[in-house]
């Protein structure tokens, strides 16, 4: 007969843990849970059990927190996003603002002056420029767990046809998504739009596991100057099905500048190495940032939260306290948004980063904007910034690095203690591996400022800059 899983009573949450977890003590071991926030008194069934550690699930709340309020979005608890919607907003800041100073000081070890303050986003809601969608013939339908507050009843129905996301940790099963809050709501007209000629046409949904199915994914990004694209990905290339729902988009929403399609038949979704169609208006769009115009195609990379890439910017250009006369390196520079936002402000940039399109991009947002003191180069971070590279270019005066969520490769960090900048302006999105490499390059370099900023509102996620400079 198998055990049953053993239920705590009256456990208070007293913190937030990595990865927006939320953080008990039971005898002296710590326990995880989720849909939960730091004040709550609640029962939890115990589902794992490791040495120092416990983890479970809500099944019943004997007090709500004063730090609670409810989700707006009435999918909270199922799509497995924004799961912070429960936590007051002015203590989502406080927990990343402490998540940054814990990794410093607590974890790292790191002498540090005065942190700043957390630039907190202005719009929690719809602050997104990019999502994307999965049509499947396999809808969710699961309640959420206790504590969600998601408002949506089960619903049996003969209709198993959807457009969201996926279920965490199903990979064939798609959550039916009504409204989501993530980006401007002519988003959710579109989509919504499209579930009904889908349905009114008979248009099949795809079948991830019998690969087969007419709808495939759905990609929509919009700009802060009212530029909008969208991306419908088909399995097969029926001419006739395409042209009939892509025109039936094109005259219901005129404010789409940019409607393409993809005829993927992979097994995987990427559409990184498919050909991009142009059904009507360009096969981009353009964002705006001081004078700046950045172009954006279907494959580009562009921050998805347009109004806080704005300040990040900023503090990366004011950390990096140029003077017109210095030498850039801009590591992991994507597609160049940074470098070109700074180039005015110095001598020359060079930056580097591994996507070849992504160099394209940014060489392209260069000749757009008349900039020509840039240089670009694809390849492996460690494999391109080497000795032979730095003498062909020139030692820098000031290092900009925003490297994946992973840190920077040790031979990187090596090859910028052995440029020596004056300055590096070090942006990370997980402040673990930023704490890591900014210990590894404590050889030589002193931290003097760190701007926390809040890129995603609703989840544990925090941007975090660090200015470090040369030790004298």
């Amino acid at each position: 007969m198998k055990k049953s899983l053993p239920i705590l009573e009256n456990i208070i949450i007293i913190d937030v843990a990595a990865e927006g977890k939320a953080l008990a003590k039971v005898d002296e071991k710590v326990l995880f849970t989720q849909y939960s926030v730091p004040g709550d008194v609640v029962d939890i069934q115990i589902v794992k059990k490791k040495s120092n550690y416990l983890e479970g699930r809500v099944i019943n709340f004997k007090k709500y927190s004063n730090e609670r309020v409810d989700a707006a979005c009435e999918h909270f608890g199922v799509c497995g996003g924004c799961k912070w919607q429960i936590l007051l907003y002015e203590k989502q800041i406080f927990y990343k603002q402490k998540q940054v100073v814990d990794n410093l000081t607590r974890i790292g070890k790191i002498e540090l002056p005065e942190i700043q303050p957390i630039i907190d986003a202005k719009d929690i809601y719809f602050y997104r420029n990019k999502l994307e969608f999965t049509f499947s013939n396999r809808k969710w339908l699961t309640e959420p767990p206790v504590g969600a507050y998601c408002n949506t009843p089960l619903q049996e129905t003969e209709n198993m046809n959807a457009v969201g996301f996926h279920i965490p940790g199903m990979f064939d099963k798609v959550l039916d998504i009504k409204k989501c809050w993530l980006q401007d709501d002519i988003s959710n007209q579109i989509r919504n739009e499209i579930r009904s000629y889908a349905f009114a046409n008979n248009l099949t949904f795809f079948d991830l596991r019998k690969q087969e199915g007419f709808l495939r994914t759905l990609m929509i990004r919009n700009t802060t100057i009212g530029e909008l694209m969208v991306v419908l990905v088909f399995f097969y290339n029926d001419k006739t099905l395409i042209n009939n729902i892509l025109e039936h988009l094109k005259n219901t929403f005129p404010q789409i500048t940019s409607l393409l399609y993809v005829v993927n038949e992979k097994r995987n979704d990427t559409i990184t190495d498919q050909k991009i169609n142009i059904f009507h208006g360009k096969d981009h769009i353009f964002e705006e940032m001081e004078g700046l115009r950045f172009k954006i195609g279907a494959k580009s990379f562009y921050q998805t939260n347009s109004n806080q890439a704005y300040e990040l910017y900023k503090i990366v250009r004011n950390f990096a306290q140029l003077t017109d006369n210095e030498l850039v390196y801009d590591l992991y520079t994507g597609t160049g948004t940074i470098a070109n936002f700074i180039a005015k402000n110095c001598k020359k940039v060079i930056g580097i980063e591994y996507v070849p399109e992504a160099i394209e991009d940014a060489k392209e947002n260069s000749k757009i904007n008349k900039i020509d003191n840039t240089l670009f180069f694809a390849g492996d971070m460690k494999d391109v910034l080497n000795r032979s590279f730095i003498e062909n270019y020139g030692k820098p005066d000031v290092i900009i690095t925003d490297p994946p969520r992973a840190g920077m490769h040790d031979d990187v960090i090596k090859q910028i203690l052995f440029c020596e900048p004056q300055r590096v302006v070090y942006v990370s999105c997980n402040p673990a591996t930023q704490t890591r490499d900014l210990q590894l390059l404590n050889e030589k370099y002193q931290v003097t400022a760190v701007q926390p900023i809040d890129m995603f509102p609703h989840t544990h996620h925090v941007e975090n800059v660090v200015k470090l400079e040369l030790k004298k």
